[in-house]
């Protein structure tokens, strides 16, 4: 049985394709896969995951932070931030959204799972 579903929002098809296989050999679902923040919106919206994997950087009009923060109000759903930014300002900006996990990548898989477990437990 699977443990939990996951939302993956990441506009690299490699990583996206690489974080499911990973996710789904840790026996969870991934319920969706997109590259916008605005469908990240929308599919947390019909999905109702137990967490999503936000990258900061995607596609579309708002990115990864903006839609996290739309996430966790309107949805109360907890979120990782899955991400190639490690600047400050762009961590400050982030942190202010309270996430559940700030991943740089590459992803290591165990610190994925961990991260992953931790946020589950918590929320």
């Amino acid at each position: 049985m699977p443990k939990a579903t996951i939302l993956i929002a990441e506009d690299d098809i490699l990583i996206s394709a690489a974080m499911m296989l990973t996710l789904r050999q840790m026996d969870y679902t991934v319920c969706s896969v997109v590259s916008s923040g605005e469908d990240a919106i929308k599919q947390t919206s019909e999905h109702k995951p137990d967490l999503v994997l936000m990258d900061i950087k995607l596609a579309g009009e708002i990115d990864g932070i903006e839609a996290a923060g739309e996430i966790r109000s309107r949805f109360h759903i907890p979120f990782i931030y899955v991400t190639a930014n490690s600047d400050q300002a762009t961590y400050q900006r982030a942190k202010e959204t309270r996430p559940f996990g700030y991943l740089i990548k590459p992803i290591v898989d165990e610190e994925l799972g961990k991260t992953i477990e931790k946020a589950l437990h918590t929320k």
